[in-house]
């Protein structure tokens, strides 16, 4: 019989996290939905992002560790003419482009996106979960200060084109650990002279789990064996799992 603390599970679930969550709140109902007792994810997305969530059940938690230092993919939307102080459309309007201003045009953002590409150096943002002192920068930040940050080296291995409209455009982004989205759409914006900021972001990829294999949340809740969605531990791709624990699991 289950605890009422819910079932020793193994393994690792990829979810599909909604719009309007946090990371932590998207867990917590996948973990009430699998009757799990013990489970986290391995890298945040902001609320207003949507996509993989890797989050791990049990002894799978191991892996957490490694998946905080994979390479990740997403999809971005970004709008020209506005820069906001959080670098998203949930932040305030921080720069607007000159009036008038009526969208890039495809070669401008095409010439811009080749100086994104390969190793950059990225100012991590205010808006972010980083601390100073003990404290996130977020918290400082909701109180109007602004800190220095030291710039960070980031690769960008893969920065292409889905679709332009001239005041949005739609690219797909494939990066090291320790990439903000919402900072490459901002200085993709300053180096356009027109601002720019996030208006969507979709996480398709996480080291080698991909978004193709996700369960949305509401999915999960309605299944009467979410358990069945779980990659179980001898199933995971090789060398995730420290090597102690995979040979205890061979036994």
């Amino acid at each position: 019989m289950a605890s009422r603390r819910g079932q020793l599970l193994d393994g690792v679930l990829l979810l599909d996290k909604p719009e309007g969550l946090s990371s932590n709140h998207a867990l917590q109902r996948a973990k009430r939905a699998l009757d799990a007792r013990k489970a986290g994810h391995t890298g945040t997305l902001d609320p207003f992002a949507t996509g993989l969530l890797v989050c791990c059940l049990g002894r799978a938690t191991k892996i957490a560790g490694s998946m905080l230092n994979a390479d990740k993919g997403y999809v971005a939307t970004v709008r020209f003419g506005e820069e906001t102080d959080s670098g998203d459309l949930t932040g305030n309007i921080v720069f607007t482009a000159e009036s008038g201003f009526n969208g890039t045009t495809q070669s401008q953002l095409e010439d811009v996106l080749k100086d994104f590409r390969g190793e950059i150096q990225q100012i991590p943002p205010m808006y972010s979960a980083l601390k100073r002192d003990g404290k996130p920068l977020y918290e400082y930040a909701r109180q109007g200060i602004e800190l220095d940050r030291p710039p960070r080296p980031v690769t960008i291995y893969k920065l292409e084109l889905l679709s332009f409209t001239g005041l949005e455009a739609q690219i797909v982004v494939q990066c090291s650990k320790g990439t903000y989205i919402r900072t490459l759409a901002q200085d993709i914006g300053r180096q356009l002279g027109c601002g720019a900021h996030l208006t969507a972001l979709r996480r398709i990829s996480v080291g080698p789990f991909n978004l193709d294999d996700a369960v949305e949340l509401e999915a999960l809740q309605a299944m009467s064996a979410p358990q069945t969605t779980l990659i179980a531990l001898d199933a995971l791709p090789a060398g995730l799992l420290p090597a102690p624990l995979k040979q205890k699991d061979e036994l």
